[in-house]
């Protein structure tokens, strides 16, 4: 198993989309499939499941101790039925009672897990920023709360068997996300060619080799043996860059501008180099083109834009487009796969 978390600190590049459609095109291919959704506003949960479902997982009986009490509140024949949220996970902790609990994940589908977010998991943000000061000094509570996501993952992705764990967080380098991302084997960047997109990896990347020093030089040799605990690797797997409304063909000049400055700020801010050659495109995994017109579609039909059909409302010249959609998305679930393949060998190193 390794994990993949999407991130980027500029929020409205379409993370979440590009974590949707891959983790069902992964499956696709054979793959099993745990998408997380750490994202305190659950936007990947509220994509796949659906408003009853949502219902079910987020209403008052979707807590550890109402479930237990109140069983015959729960609502029948939803795939959430008697399923609990990451938020129900580290209720223990954050009510200082034990430690996690145990989340089975949602079946989406064969192949492919939801282990589902919820809103409340940003009341957990203020306990992380404590756990992550406190486990400096080897404290076995703080230690707990700052590998919680870490080991729900793990118990998750193994109940499962999963290949592959595309966890999804939200645009910030809050506390949340630090402790999503040390959780996490690879980072995948969605990028858009603009300016706040370079500045956001301006930030973020001497942000995570801060993150990735302190863990590995600080914390993680104080851990003890009976707490599992991440490497905190989060080696870079590259960037996808996602095209704005605009012809493929004809990017406007400021989009060109952009896009030539994205390897080498990738290059020397994420990957950590002194230079990089301005026209070093290895990280470069793909550019997605804009599928505006799919997205209310495939939103209405609750499916992948590439799984629409003409009973859907792709007809003509739009059934063409969904193919067009399917063949680049397979293109990169498959670019993804080899590069994941390279990085599991330089973890196993």
């Amino acid at each position: 198993m390794i994990s993949v978390a999407l991130f980027n600190n500029k929020g409205g590049v379409g993370k979440t989309t590009l974590a949707y459609h891959l983790a069902h095109m992964l499956q696709r291919q054979g793959l099993r499939i745990l998408a997380v959704d750490l994202d305190p506003q659950s936007n990947l949960t509220a994509a796949i499941l659906d408003e009853q479902e949502l219902e079910a997982l987020w209403g008052e009986d979707s807590e550890l101790a109402a479930q237990e009490s109140r069983p015959a509140q729960r609502m029948l024949f939803t795939r959430t039925d008697g399923q609990y949220t990451i938020a129900d996970a580290i209720r223990p902790i954050m009510e200082g009672t034990g430690d996690i609990a145990h989340v089975t994940p949602v079946a989406v589908t064969e192949g492919l897990w939801l282990l589902p977010g919820n809103l409340e998991l940003s009341k957990f943000e203020d306990k992380l920023s404590a756990g992550w000061l406190n486990s400096y000094g080897g404290d076995p509570a703080a230690i707990r709360t700052t590998t919680a996501f870490y080991r729900i993952i793990t118990q998750a992705a193994h109940s499962v068997d999963a290949d592959i764990v595309l966890i999804d967080v939200g645009p910030n380098l809050g506390a949340i996300n630090r402790a999503a991302l040390i959780a996490a084997d690879t980072v995948l960047m969605p990028l858009a060619a603009d300016l706040f997109s370079l500045k956001g990896l301006l930030n973020l990347g001497p942000t995570l080799r801060e993150w990735r020093t302190k863990w590995q030089g600080v914390v993680r040799p104080q851990i003890p043996s009976s707490i599992p605990s991440p490497t905190a690797s989060m080696q870079p797997l590259g960037y996808v860059i996602m095209q704005p409304e605009m012809r493929l063909d004809r990017p406007v000049r400021a989009y060109e501008r952009w896009l030539a400055r994205i390897p080498w700020v990738y290059g020397t801010a994420v990957l950590g180099h002194d230079t990089w050659p301005a026209d070093d495109r290895s990280y470069e995994i793909a550019t997605m083109r804009n599928y505006r017109s799919l997205m209310p579609l495939a939103h209405d039909a609750r499916k992948p834009m590439f799984d629409l059909k003409a009973a859907d409302g792709a007809l003509g010249s739009t059934q063409k487009y969904v193919q067009t959609c399917y063949q680049e998305f397979r293109a990169l679930a498959e670019e993804i796969t080899s590069r994941l393949e390279t990085a599991r060998g330089n973890l196993l190193q």
